[in-house]
C-alpha cells in the first residue's frame, strides 16, 4: 500500500528524524505534537491550557492538511509530565471534540521533548 507524506506550515515542522503525519489507505498517522508555535518554533509556556491548546490546534492544522478533521480521529494518546493535569485535558479536549469521542489512552511520562509538558499524537480515518 502506498504511503503519503502529510505536511504543512501550519504546525510545527518535524524536530527530528519523522514526519508530521504519514497516510496509508484511508487512515493518517499522526506524530506527537508538543505546544510548539509554528510561527516562532518556540514551545508555548506557563499556563498548562495554553499549551494543551497548542497541542491540539498543532493536532488539527495537520488533520486539515490531510484532508480530515478532528470529528474523524479514532484514536488520542496524550503524554503528560504531570497525571495531575488530566483533568484540564478532559476540559480543553471537549473544547475540540464532540460525542463520541476517539478512543484514548493518558499516560504519564518522565519527560518529553524541548521540556513540554503535554504532547498529543493521534489516528486519524477518512474512510
Amino acid at each position: 500500500m502506498r504511503r503519503e507524506i502529510i505536511e504543512t506550515d501550519r504546525a510545527p515542522q518535524a524536530i527530528g528524524t519523522y514526519s508530521q503525519a504519514v497516510r496509508v489507505g484511508e487512515t493518517v498517522y499522526i506524530s506527537g505534537q508538543i505546544p510548539l508555535d509554528p510561527a516562532t518554533g518556540r514551545l508555548v509556556s506557563g499556563d498548562i491550557e495554553a499549551e494543551i491548546r497548542r497541542a491540539f490546534e498543532n493536532l488539527l492544522a495537520i488533520a486539515e492538511a490531510a484532508g480530515g478533521s478532528l470529528a474523524q480521529m479514532a484514536k488520542v494518546t496524550v503524554f503528560l509530565t504531570d497525571l495531575g493535569h488530566f483533568a484540564k485535558v478532559n476540559e480543553v479536549m471537549a473544547t475540540y471534540f464532540s460525542p463520541p469521542y476517539p478512543a484514548r489512552a493518558a499516560i504519564g511520562v518522565a519527560s518529553l521533548p524541548r521540556g513540554a509538558r503535554v504532547e498529543i499524537e493521534g489516528v486519524l480515518a477518512l474512510g
